[in-house]
This record gives C-alpha cells, sequence and structure tokens, in this order.
C-alpha cells in the first residue's frame, strides 16, 4: 500500500488539522522533537504506519488507533 493511504476516519490533531493518511501521520511524527519522537507512544506509532504502508489492510486501522492513543497519551498525563 502507498504512504498515501487514507485512515477510513482523519486523525484530528487539533480543532484545526486532521491527518487524513499514513504519510501525513509519519510527517507528524517526523515534526516532534526529537527526544519526543523517542517515546515509546510514538515508536509504536510510526511502526505501525510503515506496517501498514508495507501490507495494508487492518494494519491502517491499528495504524491509526496508535496514533490516536499517542497523541491522547498527554492528555491522560495531565
Amino acid at each position: 500500500m502507498p504512504w498515501s493511504t487514507a485512515f477510513d476516519d482523519p486523525v484530528r490533531v487539533s480543532d484545526k488539522r486532521e491527518l487524513l493518511t499514513l504519510q501525513e501521520a509519519a510527517d507528524y511524527i517526523m515534526r516532534l522533537p526529537e527526544d519526543a519522537q523517542h517515546e515509546p507512544r510514538w515508536q509504536t506509532a510510526i511502526e505501525t504506519l510503515i506496517k501498514a504502508a508495507e501490507t495494508g489492510g487492518g494494519w491502517v486501522m491499528f495504524a491509526r488507533i496508535a496514533m490516536l492513543r499517542a497523541l491522547n497519551a498527554d492528555d491522560r498525563r495531565g
């Protein structure tokens, strides 16, 4: 599957921003500070994004879930 594969539902990052594709999600992670990128939650997200790009199918859904969990981890910590 190409990196341009879209999620079934967008990943909302903020009130004004949504990630629509695997590539947009990967780019979002790559723009995070390097120390944040190495946190387990973001490592899991990038691993599932790679797997989704390689194999597609249910992995696209798992990648979306991993992104949501990583994004929402800050809310749970606060």
